[in-house]
């Protein structure tokens, strides 16, 4: 298919496909979408399938964990907390009415 001087192919950026654009009507005049890669057979898509699975049963097995272990954190930074607390001196918070 032969272009007019006035047509131009650009790539899109998104899908890849060729666009011809016509500049003095301003508009796409054809396109032609990006080639795919091959299909998959089942054997691929039933591995990347267990893959999958797998993956998220590591990551809910990691959250379980880090979840077991919350409570303990939160007691330990608890009690670091009572401790600064009772290390710093005790002063009554200044208020306006005192100092007048």
């Amino acid at each position: 298919m032969s272009r007019l001087q006035s047509e131009f192919s650009v790539s899109c950026p998104c899908c890849r496909a060729t666009l011809v654009v016509d500049s003095n009507l301003k508009r796409v005049v054809s396109h032609q979408e990006a080639r795919t890669s091959p299909q998959r057979d089942l054997d691929d898509v039933q591995r990347l399938l267990s893959d999958e699975a797998a993956r998220r049963e590591a990551a809910f097995q990691k959250s379980v964990e880090a979840e077991r272990h919350r409570g303990s954190e939160l007691d330990r930074r608890f009690q670091e907390a009572l401790e600064q607390a009772k290390q710093e001196p005790l002063s009554r918070p200044t208020r306006d009415f005192d100092l007048e």
